[in-house]
């Protein structure tokens, strides 16, 4: 809206030409969304208590759990609300890619969004069951993938890029990239709903992911910075920095409810709905490998339910005291804080090894 607008006003007044710059509306719409998730959270998250939608507590979880029973949920609301009005104030909104990454959020969103409800309606952690998820999932991801055959006509969609390397790529052909990109999105959102278990956990990895995604979306919209840096250059990636910086600012506004002791926990509408949007953005930059290392947390904390339960089955022993891991470094005695804090140390540790394949090629 605001791009539009200085469009007519900066003929009168050219200082409004600032606009243009996508690195201006990209700060503009951190700070809105920082601001405004903050200033609506306490009305929200209020709401939400006169509701009450209360968070239920799986009972084989960890006992000191049991107090949070209760506390507000689904405040994921919050950050998807915070995103979608930061998105139409400060993005070009003649850029397919965004109207592509607003179906994927509000879509996906919709599915955490019943997934919360039948949690709440019933009083337990189950909510809709893992075959309707990944269903509703997989028609979802298929809609995406076909948009961005339309969108992205050229050979280089189905190839994937291998980081450190300056021309390995693996021409994977189009149902190769179909089964990757179902893995990417799908696994993506499951990994960051996994994740999302104690006060904080997985907000601060959401802000790392979409910091680094920015600055590959700017780089790969720069065709002369992607050309230098050996980056696929994508024609439109750059807005793709504005959306990436209204999820920073939202998370953040998001993490000043949710920090230690939380008065508000995500839900599966916001971890669903971000970890979805997320894998479809490193797919638009073909940065599938690369948003793996980046988001390295998430895909440890999946890899860490898959290997229990495997290892329950196969030998009828767990490797693990609990899954998903940070309910095993609970359980051996670590607090909270602990856990949080050095989980967010490895998350910005992934991060800088990520922007490292930038250069390193």
């Amino acid at each position: 809206m605001f791009l539009y607008l200085s469009h007519f006003i900066s003929k009168y007044i050219s200082a409004f030409r600032v606009f243009e710059y996508v690195t201006f509306r990209a700060l503009l719409a951190c700070m809105f969304s920082l601001f405004f998730s903050i200033i609506i959270g306490e009305r929200v998250i209020g709401l939400f208590e006169r509701l009450k939608v209360g968070q239920a507590i799986r009972l084989d979880g960890p006992k000191n759990h049991f107090k949070k029973s209760g506390t507000t949920t689904m405040g994921g609301v919050l950050i998807i609300l915070s995103v979608v009005l930061t998105v139409f104030l400060f993005c070009d909104l003649s850029n397919a890619y965004i109207y592509l990454l607003l179906f994927t959020i509000l879509s996906t969103g919709l599915i955490g969004f019943f997934d919360d409800y039948k949690k709440l309606k019933y009083k337990n952690s189950k909510g809709i069951s893992g075959k309707t998820k990944i269903f509703f999932l997989t028609i979802i991801t298929f809609i995406i993938l076909f948009s961005l055959i339309k969108l992205i006509k050229n050979n280089n969609l189905t190839e994937l890029i291998i980081p450190f390397c300056k021309v390995f790529i693996i021409p994977f052909g189009l149902i190769g990239f179909c089964i990757i990109s179902f893995f990417v999105i799908v696994g993506s959102s499951n990994a960051v709903n996994l994740t999302d278990g104690l006060d904080g956990l997985v907000t601060f990895p959401i802000i790392t992911c979409a910091v680094g995604l920015a600055v590959f979306a700017y780089i790969s919209g720069n065709k002369i910075f992607a050309n230098y840096l050996l980056l696929p250059h994508i024609s439109g990636a750059h807005e793709i920095v504005v959306f990436c910086c209204a999820l920073i600012g939202s998370s953040l506004g998001f993490l000043w409810y949710n920090a230690y002791p939380a008065q508000v926990f995500m839900g599966d509408v916001g971890s669903l709905s971000i970890g979805a949007t997320l894998g479809t953005i490193s797919i638009i930059l073909h940065q599938e490998i690369v948003y793996g290392i980046m988001a390295g947390l998430f895909v440890f904390e999946a890899l860490s339910v898959i290997l229990q339960v495997f290892s329950f089955k196969l030998r009828k022993k767990r490797i693990l005291l609990m899954a998903p891991i940070h309910h095993h470094f609970e359980l051996k005695g670590w607090g909270e804080n602990k856990i949080v804090v050095r989980f967010w140390i490895i998350s910005i540790m992934l991060l800088l090894l990520s922007l490292s394949t930038i250069k390193l090629r």
